[in-house]
């Protein structure tokens, strides 16, 4: 079957199977290969997008469900210029990745959190990223991270 999507701000098209995940979609037949695959049961929250504006495990959806949807993935959140977005580059200023597996899916799950709570409590930012999991147990400096894309003081980040 043909779906047709908005991916990035770029209209694109192809050809899947029923059974083809959004994820396989956005990797393999678009090129945007920073979306990641962990565990395709939707448990790690590596291949987080937004969805319509909806913040989406893309390995828990079909390619056909986003026909004629707003997809944006990890490439679509650097500004209009190419430079990185000021939550990407929080996450950079404050060692918010250590092997990087996790990050897109962190910051694109972040990113939903800045748009509904603008400056979250820790508590709130720890909430919000509980179905993303980092194996390198770097969550201090990603909840830093995100406290200070939302312009707070990160100094007194709990280390939990």
């Amino acid at each position: 079957m043909k779906v047709q999507m908005r991916v990035n701000g770029r209209q694109v098209s192809g050809e899947v199977e029923g059974r083809t995940l959004l994820v396989t979609f956005l990797r393999d037949g678009q090129g945007l290969t920073g979306t990641h695959t962990g565990c395709d049961t939707s448990q790690c929250g590596a291949c987080t997008v937004h969805v319509d504006g909806l913040q989406v495990k893309s390995c828990s959806m079909f390619a056909a469900e986003a026909d004629g949807a707003e997809v944006t993935t990890i490439e679509g959140m650097a500004n209009a210029d190419g430079s990185l977005s000021v939550l990407q580059q929080a996450f950079q200023d404050h060692h918010g990745l250590q092997c990087g597996f996790c990050t897109p899916g962190m910051v694109m799950a972040a990113a939903t959190l800045l748009e509904q709570t603008p400056e979250p409590t820790e508590a709130q930012v720890r909430h919000h990223l509980q179905g993303n999991i980092c194996r390198c147990t770097g969550y201090h400096n990603i909840i830093k991270a995100v406290m200070a894309a939302s312009g707070q003081q990160v100094t007194q980040v709990a280390a939990e």
